[in-house]
Formats: structure tokens, C-alpha cells, sequence
């Protein structure tokens, strides 16, 4: 029999999407009061990989990710999609944006061998936390980079997401040596 045990902590990333470039310049200071401080920020890549969420967002939607310096446990995660979806709320219900959504902000996690998305929508490859979230292996990492599944979202897939995740997974690692010192 295997023996129980506690898991390592992993690196919480966030991904946000808008169509307004002025969230992004705004989005990670409130990021930051909830989840600490920000240790890697993506540049802002344009999202048009699919058309998805152009009816509630309008077109000319941009990415960003934010990697957070303190890491977390894994079944935090759940509590923390939960709260991003409260800041997405709070921007929505402000009114002061002409589109239906404004902001998507979409947390995950990264630890050695895998990058974790958290979902309010249940799926066959998703499972369920709590809260009504759901969680996904996005991306494995194997042989010095990441492989994705057929569930995998076409920007996940992409070189530039991946080379940025190869990033924050180097970032991972020192983090876990220095918490092991």
C-alpha cells in the first residue's frame, strides 16, 4: 500500500483576457492584493486563435499572463478560481465598460510535470474540486517541453504560451530549491 503524503506546493499562474487594453494595465495591481506579488508578467499577446469570446468581449482581444512569487498548495486552486470569478463580476457589474465582458481571468497552476487549469465547466477530461470548479491537465511536460491532448486550447498549444510556461516552470524549480534550503 502507498503511503500518504503531503504534495509539494506549485506556482499559481493567471491568464487574462480583454479587449480593453487598459485592464491589463490595471488587472495586476488587483491581482496582486488577492494573490501576492507578481515574479513574471507575459507581454501582451493578441488572442486570435479562435473567435470564442468576440460576442461578449468584441474583438481585438489581447493575453496576458501573471506568474506569482509565493507558491501555493494545489487544492487551493479551487478557492482561487472562485475569487477570480468575484473580481471578473466586480469589473462587469461596474458598468463602465461597453462590452458584456470585460475581463476573463482564468488561474491555473505549474509544478514539475504539468500545467493545471481550474473551470467552472465540467467536461469529460475535467474533474471536480469543490465549489462547483472543475480542473484540467492543459499541457504535460516531458523532455524539456510540453505536450498537449486533445483537449489542449489551440493557444496552449501554441510556441509562445509554451515558451512562457517553459519560463515559469524554471522559475518553479529554484523556488522549490530555495524552499527546500
Amino acid at each position: 500500500m502507498g503511503q500518504i503524503s503531503k504534495p509539494k506546493p506549485v506556482n499559481l499562474i493567471i491568464g487574462v483576457l480583454t479587449s480593453i487594453p487598459a485592464l491589463l494595465s490595471q488587472i495586476d495591481k488587483t491581482l496582486e492584493e488577492y494573490f501576492g506579488p507578481i515574479d513574471l508578467r507575459s507581454g501582451i499577446l493578441p488572442f486570435n486563435f479562435t473567435d470564442y469570446y468576440n460576442e461578449e468581449m468584441g474583438k481585438g482581444i489581447l493575453r496576458q499572463f501573471y506568474s506569482f512569487e509565493d507558491l501555493i498548495m494545489p487544492d487551493e486552486i479551487a478557492g482561487i478560481k472562485v475569487q477570480t470569478n468575484h473580481i471578473e463580476e466586480s469589473i462587469t457589474s461596474s458598468k463602465k465598460y461597453t462590452v458584456q465582458r470585460p475581463i476573463n481571468i482564468d488561474p491555473g497552476y505549474m509544478n514539475e510535470s504539468r500545467l493545471i487549469l481550474a473551470s467552472t465547466k465540467d467536461f469529460s477530461h475535467r474533474i471536480y474540486l469543490r465549489d462547483g470548479i472543475y480542473a484540467e491537465v492543459t499541457l504535460n511536460y516531458r523532455k524539456g517541453g510540453y505536450e498537449s491532448f486533445p483537449w489542449t486550447f489551440p493557444d496552449y498549444r501554441s510556441s509562445d504560451y509554451q515558451d512562457l510556461f517553459l519560463s515559469v516552470r524554471e522559475l518553479y524549480v529554484k523556488k522549490l530549491k530555495r524552499e527546500r534550503l
